[in-house]
């Protein structure tokens, strides 16, 4: 978790340059800010409601949901809204798999997933269905890529869970910048100017440098249904002034999630992957 006391100094920074919270998002798009990348929210009402309250104090001048806001959780719609009244505000917004199995005929999913877009196709109403339709595959924005899964083939939902699949991201764009969800476990990769790659796995609350001599992918991990063994949620900062990214784990009411998802009749095992963080 963040270190408060980290928390705020940067709070105090921010007020004595007077950098301003999230209605800044407006601004032209070569003003420094302060960025809150999410994705992977999966309906969870208590695990998305503790992320923002929590990129709220720093304050965030805009976010970036990188996507699946639906499926495996019991508040689907609440996720969308929140979403939506962002993206009006100023945020940006990326589909994800999850979000495009809302509308799509044909779904390649397990069965557990399956059965949740089912649950979550009736509980969504027509502007909601419309909203996650509209939504684009990949952003670009200065340096940078936003993308749920893969650069490469960012409709064909492909995993970055190793190297091959993140030198065939880092070949299909010109970005310096690669942020990502889908994989629901943090990572960072970076490659060098002579091509040689290297990965490590993000400590939560430790600035990483962006260092212009390379280019990086990161794996932003997961608000909604984290599975690197840590229950809490994720998410991550990243600070265009000093050109680094902070991963931070925030804590919440695990207990009344998995509860609404055993309530509403979804597959068990989805409640039980919030309290293991699996």
């Amino acid at each position: 978790m963040i270190d408060d006391r980290a928390l705020a100094s940067k709070q105090a920074l921010r007020s004595l340059t007077g950098m301003r919270p999230m209605a800044a998002a407006a601004a032209g798009p070569d003003e420094e800010m302060l960025i809150a990348l999410m994705s992977d929210i999966h309906a969870n009402r208590e695990a998305f409601s503790a992320c923002l309250a929590h990129a709220a104090a720093y304050p965030v001048d805009r976010y970036v949901f990188l996507g699946d806001y639906v499926g495996y959780g019991a508040d689907p719609g609440w996720a969308v809204d929140k979403v939506a009244d962002h993206v009006e505000r100023g945020a940006v917004a990326i589909l994800g798999n999850h979000d495009e199995a809302i509308s799509a005929r044909e779904v390649d999913m397990n069965e557990i997933a399956l059965a949740a877009i089912e649950w979550t196709r009736d509980r969504l109403e027509a502007r909601q269905r419309e909203f996650l339709a509209r939504l684009p595959l990949t952003v670009e924005e200065q340096d940078r890529l936003y993308v749920h899964a893969s650069a490469w083939v960012p409709g064909a939902w492909h995993y970055v869970t190793d190297a091959y699949e993140a030198r065939q991201s880092f070949e299909a764009t010109a970005r310096r910048v690669t942020f990502c969800g889908h994989v629901h476990v943090p990572e960072v990769y970076h490659l060098s100017a002579n091509a040689k790659l290297g990965a490590f796995t993000p400590v939560a609350g430790a600035d990483i440098p962006l260092l212009q001599r390379r280019r990086w992918l990161a794996v932003i991990g997961a608000v909604g249904q984290p599975r690197d063994g840590v229950p809490a949620a994720c998410y991550a900062l990243h600070d265009e002034e000093s050109d680094t990214l902070t991963y931070v784990r925030v804590p919440y009411d695990i207990d009344r999630a998995a509860a609404k998802i055993r309530a509403a009749g979804l597959p068990p095992i989805l409640a039980a992957r919030l309290e293991v963080g699996y």
